[in-house]
This record gives structure tokens, sequence and C-alpha cells, in this order.
């Protein structure tokens, strides 16, 4: 067992004591040694886990080819040092403490001890048995077996509720085993790991769930409480994932565009239950294209996908992220990007184009169909639209703020978005009020029907959240 006073190495370094090596500083072992911040202590043959007890005080090493786990002193480890008390040196000049100078005591558990995890209660502690198959429950402070439970089969490691911490959960423990053999339905020559589950709530082990695990040789597990967990269920929309700042590339829905700079080609565009935007993107051989694209959802959970399978690009954006993928366009052709994540209903609706066009060519004239013309009845059909629209946004602000909204972050944020959603509707009714006074249908009908389409992103915003504050509780607002 390595004994290293890490923080005295820390100074050492600090002080210039150290060598670069491929970037690293390495303390060399003769100012180890002379500056004593690494010691030895024998061990048992073929050690394997080594932990240290919750209060600090003691360590235990397990010997894979040994029956017995070795209970190490920290306390005796220290007077050993400070004594100055050694039994020898290894062939680099690294003193040895002497094994019953440091051993508090030894436990003989079975056959192939491995893993140590710690229990709740005082002294107790769980250690995996290899060659036996089982978990051994054991006094590390009196240094006697308590109970043990056969497990299937061969188990490596093993985990209780935060055994890695100073305060250790108790009731639970789970066997991470190697072998499962006969314990599920066969399904061809490669079987599936087993964990299991164990009882440690009471005085003898009790098995309660065998769990199959399609995955290789299970190692390292850690448990804490899920209410220590206080994950964010969404990004701030336009959030760069990898900075935690907003991302350059970053758009709202209705300031989607395609901008060209040379031969360089920038989409930024939205995706949200079920459509990308934009629908078709245009580029040209031998363009770089580099594509934003960020998720407007607000509900938790809402990933969506984006790839296009021609040139290999793929990209996973959760609510409220963006995202950057880039390529070069070397292939003429129409080609179908999509959303890669099953998000709703009209999932295999969520598709666009790239249309990559030959260099320099160019459309040949025909005969272009005429746009669509409206007319003040639509005009007027329209604005119906957008008042009956606004009475049930109206209505469920009305709700809203009549209740304690703000307990609850995630309405909090989606009130937020609507207000984003709303707050672009001045530009656009300055525009429909233009044309309409300039009686020109066709655009005062455009603009008042994308006056409509930011009440209804904030419309679907607002009624969401209060479905969400019906469901959680929400009280009347003081």
């Amino acid at each position: 067992m390595h004994v290293i006073n890490w923080k005295k190495a820390a100074e050492l370094v600090a002080a210039g004591k150290a060598k670069k090596i491929n970037g690293h500083n390495v303390l060399p072992l003769d100012v180890s040694i002379k500056e004593g911040i690494v010691f030895l202590v024998p061990e048992p043959k073929s050690p394997h886990g080594v932990d240290v007890t919750p209060d600090g005080k003691l360590i235990t090493v397990s010997g894979k080819l040994d029956t017995h786990v070795s209970v190490y002193s920290f306390e005796k480890i220290m007077a050993a040092i400070k004594a100055g008390k050694f039994e020898s040196k290894d062939p680099y000049g690294l003193p040895v403490i002497n094994m019953q100078d440091a051993l508090h005591t030894q436990v003989q558990l079975g056959l192939g001890p491995l893993h140590t995890q710690y229990d709740s209660k005082p002294c107790v502690a769980y250690t995996s048995l290899y060659v036996d198959s089982q978990v051994a429950k054991w006094n590390y402070c009196e240094g006697k077996v308590l109970d043990k439970i056969s497990v299937h089969y061969n188990i490596g490691h093993l985990m209780t509720m935060e055994g890695d911490s100073m305060a250790p959960k108790g009731r639970y423990l789970v066997a991470l085993n190697k072998l499962s053999i006969d314990r599920f339905a066969p399904v061809g020559p490669l079987h599936p790991q087993n964990h299991q589950l164990i009882d440690i709530s009471e005085d003898k082990m009790q098995l309660l769930y065998d769990m199959p695990l399609p995955l290789g040789e299970p190692h390292y597990v850690v448990a804490i409480e899920a209410n220590k967990l206080k994950p964010g269920v969404r990004y701030k929309v336009g959030t760069d994932s990898r900075t935690d700042k907003k991302h350059a590339g970053a758009v709202r829905a209705g300031e989607e565009k395609i901008v060209r700079t040379g031969n360089k080609v920038e989409v930024f565009g939205t995706l949200i239950r079920s459509h990308i935007t934009p629908e078709t993107i245009e580029v040209e051989v031998g363009d770089e294209v580099t594509i934003n694209l960020t998720n407007l959802e607000r509900a938790q959970d809402e990933t969506h996908g984006f790839a296009v399978s021609t040139y290999n690009v793929h990209a996973s954006i959760e609510p409220g992220k963006t995202v950057q993928v880039k390529f070069k366009a070397d292939k003429e052709g129409v080609y179908p990007y999509y959303c890669t994540e099953f998000c709703s209903a009209l999932h295999l609706e969520m598709q666009g184009y790239l249309l990559v066009k030959p260099k320099g060519w160019k459309p040949t004239k025909t005969a272009m169909t005429a746009g669509t013309n409206y007319s003040e009845a639509d005009y007027k059909a329209q604005l119906k639209k957008v008042v009956d629209t606004q009475a049930v946004i109206d209505s469920v602000v009305g709700y809203i703020t009549g209740v304690n909204y703000k307990d609850f972050p995630d309405v909090v944020a989606m009130m937020d978005d609507a207000v984003d959603q709303l707050g672009k509707i001045k530009d656009a009714k300055a525009k429909a009020d233009d044309a309409s006074g300039k009686k020109d249908w066709n655009n005062a009908t455009l603009w008042t029907e994308q006056i409509w389409q930011y009440q209804v992103k904030a419309a679907d915003l607002g009624l969401r959240a209060k479905t969400y504050l019906e469901q959680n509780g929400a009280k009347p607002a003081k």
C-alpha cells in the first residue's frame, strides 16, 4: 500500500521541486524520499480493493488470493512515520513500514475477498467474496464476521447506499455479479450479467431482487440519494451547452435566416414539434455549410435530433439548446434532413430538404405561378383570429397571475418564453397596420398571420403552464 502525503507533494510542486515530463509535474523518487512524502506498507497476497472507513480512521485492504481482509490504522501509520520506524526499504529506497506496526486487525472472511462498502451502523462493512460467490457482513472494529449471503455468481464489485461517503445510508446493498448462468431465460451463449438487490437493514441480509444487465463486466457503481440530484431539465433558449452561455447561432421563432458570404452558407434555424425551420436549404456544390439549430421546446425531455445522413451529419438538441454542425456540400442532389428523436405523433413529418445545386446553376425562364393574392375579407378574417386568440391568452394569463406561479421555476421559464413571443408582435402589427392603411391586403394579411403565429406559440406555452400549475397544486396568489 502506498501512503502519500499529497498536501506536502503539492507544496513541493509549488516550490519548483518537480520535473516536467510530457507536460506533467513529476516529483523524482529521490526528492520524494528525501522530503518524506511516500511510504510503503505490506498488504495481503494479490491485494485488490482498498477502502477508507467513513470516519477516516481505518483502511481496509482485501487480499484477492488471501482469505483475509486487513484493517490498517491511519493513526498507527502516522505514528510509525513520525518515529521513523521502518522495517526496510524497497529497491528504489522507499521506506517500508512493518505490517504489524500498521495493522488494527485482520479478519478471515472467505475465498477471494475483493471490495468493501460500509453501512450506516458503526463499524459494519460488507465485502465481496469472488470465489465463494458471497457477500460477507463484518465488524471492522472488533474484527469478526456477522453474516454471509450467497449471490449468483462470482461477485466482483458491490455497492451500499452512499457507501463510499462519510455518512453511508444503509438499508440496501447491490451485488454486481460477473455471471448469471441459470438465473434468467437463456438467449444464447452470451448471458447477461446479474445485479442483485439485498436488504441490509436487519442483522441478517436478505436477497430481494435479481436484475439482468446486458453490459460487460459490471464495475464501480455509486448510489446517492435522489433528492441530492438538482438537474436542469431545460436550457434557457439559445444556450451553448458547452459553455452555458448564449450561442452565437441562436435565434427565436420568426428570426430564422440563411446567410451567404462567398462560398460560405450559414443557416440559423429552429426546431419545435413537429417542424424544422427552414424547410428548405439551398446551396451550391463546394459551399461550406454551417447549420445552427435552436430547440424552442420548453417541455421537459422534448429532445429533437437533426440528421443529413448523406453528409454524415447528426446532432442531438435538448430543450432550449443551440447546436452547430458543419460540412462541405460536395455532392449534387436533393437530400432530406429530419428529426431523429421520436418527439410527437407527427415526428415523421419533421423534415426538410437540402438542395445542392451545380456550381453557378441558374433557373431557366419558365412561366411562374402567380403568388397568392389576399382580399380585404381575408385580412378581416385573419384579424378576427387574432382577436379570438388574444381572448384565450388573456384568460390563461389571468389564471396564471392569479396563483403563486412564481413558486414554480418551470412555469416561470415558460412564461418568459411566452412573453418573448408576444414581444415580437409590436413590429409585425406596425407592418400589418401600414399595409392595411395602403389597402395592401396581401401584406396586411401576411403580417397579421405572423402576429397569429406568435400568439399561438405564446398560447401553447400558457396553456401548458396552466396545466402544470393545476396538476401541481398551485394556490391563489396573496
